[in-house]
């Protein structure tokens, strides 16, 4: 157990952390140092050399604050953790030989990073189809549209949703995308000590990455084109669940009462007991805040990289792609919950689909009416603005006489067909309907 358990960041409180903590770090490392033992010198020394750590560390072995306090002395926990690998194995281990601490802390990090986008993925799956599914079920039902904080046109909320959808969907394709290729270079990535052995590197890079699961690659010591993809791709998740989070913040308000999370008992109050607050919202939008800033540091990092291995931009990555790894796990661990239990109150949508229903498709009436107005647009324009100006009560009223004065001929059928918010909603309701799950030969949903 670390020190470092979530307390000031809650979203990632419990599996994140756990995933990304110090221990898992350590782990990571020393996989990655005993996997290349078996890339030299075979699977049964591989074997052999886990076994001993496994020991040893149950034993108590590779404490992260001893080897924290040792990395002063070198940069990096790396120099260490190999010190007493070695101590524990014996000169007869080719351990770490050939390697530099950077190819085993970029390894073992991109280890981490895979293992952890692995699990994001998998929850976004799960949010794409809970997504769909909401955007199915609620297709038809009509709410009002807002742009720039006021009501615009109709909509519905499955368009709605159809659109929170595309942004994840688009999020996961980025985090498919980015690679986590294994380091292998050597002192200043040339591998002249691999080679020195009479080993080919290119073929014990591609083995060491297998062993991991990782992607061979070429030395990148102070190419860090792969950690910044990789910040980018995880902050992109936590900003596509913010935009989320936001809209269920906004239409959960009391004065809204459209949207609500899970009736789980959580979202208290420490004084108020009548509190529910979308607590789940409000921690993903504070990982959506967040997650940028580390994402900039990693791209600040990769522009002050120099020569064949860096000075403090390398170690200035470390932090903040943990963050970023366990930001995006976190989140995307709340989002599906969030997802998969939003309660919709489509009855409070339609309340203020009424309320607002003459303005909603004023858009419309300047189309269709303009030309056939007694002083074009600004007729039209002026009945609108009458109806805007008057008591909310009254709009309605005001707003048909302004209309039928200004249009010549106009019916009072043609005018309710003209008012009419479902007649209105464009491609909304289809835009729902495309994000339905498809169905599988056996008639599952994908």
């Amino acid at each position: 157990m670390t020190g470092d358990v979530g307390l000031l960041e809650p979203v990632a409180a419990g599996r994140a952390c756990e995933a990304t903590d110090d221990t898992a770090v350590i782990g990571a490392l020393l996989e990655a140092e005993v996997a290349w033992i078996g890339v030299l010198d075979g699977v049964e020394s591989e074997r052999a050399a886990a076994l001993v750590v496994e020991s040893r560390r149950s034993a108590g072995a590779f404490d992260p604050t001893r080897l924290a306090s040792a990395a002063r002395s070198g940069g990096n926990p790396v120099i260490p953790l190999v010190a007493e690998l070695r101590e524990y194995l014996g000169s007869a281990m080719p351990v770490h030989r050939g390697l530099t601490s950077q190819d085993v802390m970029d390894t073992a990090l991109m280890m981490l990073a895979r293992r952890v986008a692995d699990e994001v993925a998998e929850d976004l799956a799960a949010v794409s189809a809970a997504l769909a599914r909401l955007a199915d079920e609620y297709a038809d039902t009509s709410q009002v549209g807002r742009t720039l904080g006021q009501f615009a046109v109709p909509i519905t909320f499955g368009a709605k949703v159809a659109g929170w959808r595309q942004g994840i969907d688009g999020a996961a394709r980025r985090l498919a995308a980015a690679g986590t290729p294994v380091q292998c270079g050597g002192a200043a990535g040339t591998n002249a000590a691999v080679v020195a052995m009479g080993v080919d590197p290119v073929q014990a890079g591609a083995q060491w990455a297998r062993k991991l699961a990782l992607t061979p690659s070429e030395p990148w010591h102070t190419s860090r084109g792969p950690v910044a993809e990789l910040g980018d791709a995880l902050a992109a998740v936590c900003a596509a669940a913010g935009r989320i989070a936001n809209d269920v913040i906004q239409a959960s308000r009391p004065e809204v009462g459209e949207l609500a999370e899970s009736a789980v008992d959580r979202g208290g109050s420490s004084t108020m007991p009548h509190k529910r607050n979308p607590v789940l919202s409000v921690l993903i939008r504070a990982a959506a805040l967040s997650a940028p800033g580390h994402a900039g540091v990693l791209q600040l990092a990769a522009g002050q990289a120099e020569d064949e291995r860096s000075t403090g931009a390398w170690h200035a990555e470390w932090p903040a792609l943990r963050s970023l790894l366990r930001l995006a796990l976190g989140t995307a661990e709340s989002l599906r919950e969030l997802c998969e239990h939003l309660r919709v109150f489509p009855d409070r949508m339609a309340q203020r689909v009424t309320a607002a229903a003459p303005l909603l498709v004023s858009e419309r009436l300047m189309i269709v009416l303009a030309e056939r107005a007694r002083g074009g647009r600004a007729a039209v324009q002026a009945a609108i603005d009458a109806a805007v100006a008057a008591p909310v009560d009254d709009r309605a009223a005001v707003l048909r006489e302004g209309i039928s004065g200004a249009v010549p001929g106009l019916t009072a059928a043609e005018l309710d067909e003209l008012l009419a918010v479902d007649g209105y909603l464009g491609t909304a309701p289809q835009r729902a309907r495309s994000a339905r799950p498809r169905s599988s030969t056996n008639g599952e949903a994908q």
